[in-house]
């Protein structure tokens, strides 16, 4: 690619610049706290009227510094990191623990192929769609792009995997997916970052795959033994604790993560299997468990998330989209995702509306603003390509999937009736 394109647009080459210097004051935190209320209200008067996820993006932009100037928000690299790495967190937990087992032993085969099929897969496509379409990537930052975009989101998903009326194979299939490939990118980041960073950075084939194999089995590990220990607690309490056993969601999730993390173990797969264990092993059988609060903090820090993403990523965003950026954001969210999809679920003798529904239900989310903020601090050549390429593609999957999750659930349900096949 020639031309004006190949030259560096600003930040380019500088990853730190693109991230954001200030902090949360008293007045942003009120701020953002009244969009929350607002939509809270919103949801008692007129409930589904509005997708959360847009309504705290838009809500975002529109009280940031350039809109209403009501947030004044520039979160740094780690404040954000720490936020959306802790919504990330409770979502996954609560995902997980809500497993139905016997459902997925019966239907292990959609979230296998997804993960097993799908995964690798998408990440390839992306990473060949970055080095055609994005100017000036290094082959190592076409895989960065591919990999902060194959994750779907746990959160975003929640209107398809949450509806009684779709067939439990595709719902927890999904929900396993969106729970584990962002753990399972993690590793594939990390390897893709340092292969883009300095000659000094750069990892050797056995320290690459040293760094897979501890971040999918400290994981694995740190997440099992967090899940049982918490579902011990929780079946041999006695007396009256059940203040105290509902603590033990948002506690576990933090656990788990805490002791993968530094381990060099990924926390969301802890995350999400400490959840998968707890369920599994009884912490949701006794009638009084009643919701987790992780599934309440997690819609609350999912919230905040999304408004500092309207409020600090947005602007810079509009400043510096190219064409480029918003090419590859279409094709991530179509071919780069269904046709990945489409491959995995060849022999499973799913019909074409099964196929193009799982297909679309990957939105882009928690994920992949975590993954960009690891960018942000990897200081790779072309963090602002990257980094605007991401926040392009979270947002149109904030505004499709959001708006499009409703009807296109209501057409599919429809055509299962009708075919249920």
């Amino acid at each position: 690619m020639g031309g004006a394109v190949d030259s560096p647009r600003p930040g380019d080459g500088a990853g730190p610049a693109v991230g954001c210097a200030g902090g949360v004051t008293a007045w942003s935190l009120a701020a953002i706290a009244g969009i929350v209320l607002a939509y809270i209200a919103l949801q008692t008067l007129r409930p589904g009227l509005v997708p959360p996820a847009i309504a705290f993006v838009a809500g975002g932009l529109v009280c940031g510094t350039e809109g209403l100037g009501w947030i004044d928000l520039a979160p740094d690299a780690e404040s954000l990191k720490l936020l959306a790495e802790a919504t990330l967190a409770f979502v996954l937990f609560s995902d997980a623990a809500r497993i139905d087992l016997r459902t997925l032993r019966a239907g292990y085969a959609l979230p296998a192929r997804l993960l097993g099929i799908g995964l690798p897969l998408t990440i390839a496509a992306g990473t060949l769609a970055a080095a055609v379409v994005l100017p000036g990537l290094a082959t190592a930052e076409c895989l960065v792009v591919a990999t902060v975009l194959a994750a779907t989101d746990a959160a975003l998903g929640q209107a398809v995997v949450t509806d009684p009326r779709l067939p439990a194979e595709i719902r927890q299939g999904l929900n396993v997916e969106s729970g584990l490939n962002d753990g399972l990118c993690v590793p594939v980041l990390v390897v893709a970052l340092a292969l883009a960073g300095t000659e000094a950075d750069r990892l050797s084939a056995g320290e690459a795959t040293r760094v897979v194999a501890e971040s999918i089995g400290y994981g694995v590990l740190m997440g099992a033994v967090a899940g049982l220990a918490g579902a011990l607690v929780h079946r041999r309490a006695t007396g009256d604790p059940a203040r105290w056993r509902r603590l033990l969601s948002p506690v576990l999730a933090a656990l788990a993560y805490g002791l993968a993390a530094p381990l060099g173990g990924s926390g969301f797969i802890a995350a999400f299997v400490a959840g998968a264990v707890f369920g599994m092993a009884g912490g949701r059988r006794r009638a009084d468990a009643g919701p987790l609060p992780a599934d309440d903090l997690g819609v609350l820090l999912n919230a905040v998330t999304f408004v500092v993403f309207g409020a600090a990523f947005i602007k810079p965003l509009v400043e510096r989209a190219t064409w480029q950026d918003a090419a590859y954001a279409a094709l991530s969210l179509t071919v780069i995702r269904m046709l990945p999809v489409a491959v995995a679920l060849v022999g499973t003798r799913s019909a074409p509306a099964t196929v193009a529904f799982v297909g679309w239900s990957g939105p882009r989310g928690l994920a992949s603003i975590v993954f960009a903020v690891l960018v942000i601090e990897a200081a790779v050549p072309h963090t602002a390509t990257v980094v605007d390429t991401t926040v392009l593609t979270v947002a149109a999957s904030v505004v499709l999937h959001g708006l499009s999750a409703g009807p296109l659930t209501e057409r599919y349900v429809r055509r299962m009736a009708r075919s249920p096949r």
